[in-house]
């Protein structure tokens, strides 16, 4: 979070916004800070600051809770994809205006 208040831990003297709202040990009843309740708990924590901005980025992820509780349960990640579309845009931004489509294509193939 966002917070001045925080308290700092840790070997650096940083603690996440994970800690501040659930922290280390489960921070009191059995499961309150389960992966299920710790987006419920950070929205709500979230909602009680005065940042405007914040509250419009709580309402996104109330709009598609379900993506993003499923984002936090599921083991499946799209980084593999991400990363090769990340090299497919470096390319196309490296032969921008020297070279054609064959040769943006055979780096792609190569690369």
């Amino acid at each position: 979070m966002l917070r001045k208040s925080v308290p700092r831990r840790g070997k650096a003297g940083r603690s996440s916004a994970a800690e501040s709202v659930c922290p280390p040990g489960g921070g009191g009843a059995a499961g309150e800070c389960s992966a299920a309740r710790r987006p419920r708990r950070w929205i709500e924590a979230a909602t009680a600051d005065g940042l405007p901005a914040l509250h419009g980025f709580v309402r996104g992820l109330e709009k598609d809770r379900a993506a993003v509780q499923a984002g936090l349960d599921l083991p499946y990640s799209n980084g593999t994809t991400e990363g090769v579309n990340n090299k497919t845009k470096l390319l196309k931004r490296q032969t921008y205006g020297r070279a054609g489509f064959a040769l943006l294509r055979q780096r792609i193939l190569l690369g």
